[in-house]
């Protein structure tokens, strides 16, 4: 056996195979899926356009204009392909038919109305089946949209909007006229967006891709505020403060998807005016958002609606969604509280998206519903008694360091200590850029979730998931690289060969690798718990906060020096024995950890077990999650009798 290499074959092999893997799961569907949302945003354009002009076009069945017709039966036909060419999906022959239909009533001259409403139905089921992004990530920012307004959009649309800019003189069509009611009443923000972004085919409105993403909305914003007048602006704000609109229109997505004729029709003018207050106050709905356990059961009933109506797949979504963007935000602090509340509450959310997944009758669904909304009420008791005090705030934050911590503590100690007793310091810059990197990017994170914009609970999943997977690779090359080090003979044959434990630039980019991961996938982690924290423990409770962050801080810092202080009296074999012990089971732990993070992002399918929960250790009692880590047991186990082989035929030698 040589000892300078760097990993068994077989392990090499498992591992440029995992990567691949990885790669193409992370690459591939990324630039897949943008491309995608690319051509339905085109399709959503063009059909919010005909939504709008076609009953200009044909009035009473008879086409009062030639050339506007023919755009819209155009921009009907091109949308139809498009919507061909989007990826398979089981509800896309509906809404292929649903495309054919309106195109049918266009080659009719079917009236305008009827036409607008099919329409905006197809976009709307084109947005749910291919979840697009419907609404800005945060609440548009009006005055930075003054200031572009002002350099980019006047010279055609003028200074007020009325499209009397000095640019406009001779254009056809001529720039719109936000003061324009009757146009303007069938134009929603997202329409608004979707023009600003993709531009008008054949006239000089252009695509403005040169703009952030969020500009581009205030824009959008902007432009929905530009013909209300003060005094609306007043009486929409003093209704929405008397409760007025919460229900109908209480998120930004709700905001932006509806016209403001739709809007009137299901609530009259006064649900309209508070509409335009909100257009030009977003940062309203911002401070509405519902609270986590409130979200969780809005969610849990619309998902049990979708079902009901024969919807599994937007019943799953929206089960995944109850799950991420609500309940998963106050499991921390529940955990401090009641553990077990706290697992048995997932553990009912889990079996809930199994129910949908396996086709359970609509009352078992409705059961399983029921069951959770109980125990939501029971979480909900529990910290509004406790998860405000001084000493639950200081405990909760004290737990999720340590908890969330340990991990990349065990992990760095480790490697930390290996290098330093085989006096190959010169290791050390490699595993501290590794970590240093990590926290630098932990704070950008938490600058980005908390002012850019908000990252969703299947985001957080996503990475964490991925970042889990590769750090359990990583961790088995460094592994079982020590792992054939902790024969006698091996190690002094390796001294000698190199003179000083040298190590590999793989191997040390190996270990840059993973103390950047262990880091990371924990900072992720905690930067999001803590800022659940921070809300929920308000002024008086942020003191408290920052003592158990200082207090874990101190706890995980002396439990790397013991680490390191007695590992290294430990004989070179043993050390290298346990060493390489401790991170194959980290990567058992990450691999149990990454298969569970993807399962509530939704990602992978999760079939419950009859089995042990032991979070801690990334055990989950799902059959997926425990097929993986007894896939890696064997490779470890494999890979350990190769090896010892190896070491006996050596040492025969």
């Amino acid at each position: 056996m040589n000892p300078s290499h760097s990993a068994p074959p077989l392990l090499a092999a498992c591992l440029r195979l995992l990567a691949a893997l990885l790669l193409a799961c992370i690459l591939s569907p990324a630039v897949h899926a943008q491309a995608s949302e690319e051509q339905a945003q085109t399709v959503i354009h063009m059909l919010d356009y005909v939504s709008v002009d076609y009953p200009q076009a044909v009035k009473d069945g008879k086409v009062a204009d030639e050339s506007e017709y023919q755009e819209q039966r155009e921009f009907v036909a091109r949308s139809l392909a498009l919507l061909a060419q989007l990826p398979a999906k089981p509800e896309q022959p509906a809404l292929l038919a649903k495309g054919r239909e309106l195109l049918a009533r266009v080659d009719a001259k079917a009236a305008g109305p009827e036409v607008a409403a099919q329409a905006r139905t197809v976009m709307a089921d084109l947005v749910r089946i291919y979840k697009l992004t419907t609404a800005p990530r945060q609440a548009p920012d009006l005055r930075r949209a003054q200031a572009i307004f002002q350099a980019q959009c006047t010279a055609c649309h003028g200074a007020e909007g009325r499209g009397d800019g000095p640019a406009a003189k001779g254009m056809e069509p001529a720039p719109s006229n936000f003061h324009d009611a009757a146009r303007m009443e069938q134009r929603s923000l997202y329409g608004l967006y979707n023009t600003i972004t993709l531009g008008v085919a054949g006239t000089p409105m252009r695509a403005f891709t040169e703009l952030p993403e969020a500009d581009r909305w205030a824009l959008a914003f902007l432009a929905g505020t530009l013909r209300t007048p003060q005094e609306a602006l007043r009486q929409g704000e003093a209704l929405w403060r008397e409760g007025k609109g919460k229900e109908q229109l209480g998120t930004l997505r709700a905001l932006v998807t509806q016209a403001p004729r739709d809007v009137r029709q299901q609530g009259g003018p006064a649900l309209d005016t508070v509409r335009a207050w909100l257009t030009a106050h977003p940062e309203a709905l911002q401070a509405a958002r519902p609270a986590p356990l409130d979200f969780t059961r809005a969610k849990l009933r619309e998902s049990l609606a979708a079902y009901q109506r024969g919807d599994a797949a937007g019943a799953r979504q929206l089960a995944i969604s109850a799950y991420l963007e609500g309940f998963e935000l106050i499991e921390a602090s529940l955990d401090n509280i009641d553990a077990p509340l706290r697992t048995e509450t997932e553990r009912e959310m889990m079996a809930l998206r199994s129910a949908i997944d396996t086709g359970q009758p609509a009352a078992a669904v409705a059961a399983q519903v029921d069951r959770i909304e109980s125990l939501l009420a029971r979480a909900g008791e529990r910290l509004s008694g406790d998860a405000l005090s001084t000493e639950a705030a200081f405990v909760s934050s004290l737990l999720i360091l340590l908890r969330e911590g340990l991990e990349a503590i065990l992990v760095l100690a480790a490697i930390i200590a290996f290098v330093v007793k085989t006096g190959r310091r010169d290791a050390l810059p490699y595993i501290h850029a590794g970590w240093i990197g990590a926290v630098l990017l932990g704070l950008a994170t938490w600058v980005v979730a908390s002012y850019l914009w908000e990252i969703t609970g299947a985001n957080r999943e996503l990475t964490e998931g991925i970042s889990a997977l590769l750090a359990a690779a990583m961790l088995l090359y460094v592994g079982f690289w020590l792992h054939k080090r902790s024969y006698a003979q091996a190690w002094q044959a390796f001294i000698r060969e190199h003179v000083t434990a040298a190590l590999g630039k793989q191997t040390l980019w190996a270990m840059a690798g993973i103390s950047f991961l262990a880091v990371y996938r924990e900072l992720f982690e905690i930067v999001l718990f803590y800022q659940t924290l921070w809300a929920q423990a308000g002024p008086e409770g942020h003191a408290p906060v920052l003592a158990g962050i200082a207090a874990a801080m101190a706890l995980l810092g002396a439990l790397a020096w013991v680490i390191l202080k007695y590992s290294a009296r430990l004989p070179i074999g043993p050390f290298f024995t346990v060493t390489s012990a401790l991170l194959v089971v980290m990567a058992v732990v990450f691999v149990g950890n990454g298969v569970a993070a993807l399962q509530e992002a939704g990602i992978l399918q999760s079939t419950p077990a009859a089995f042990v929960s032991v979070p801690i250790l990334g055990i989950h009692p799902n059959a997926q999650g425990l097929a993986a880590q007894a896939l890696v047991l064997v490779l470890i186990a494999v890979t350990v009798l190769a090896s010892r082989r190896g070491g006996v035929r050596s040492q025969a030698h």
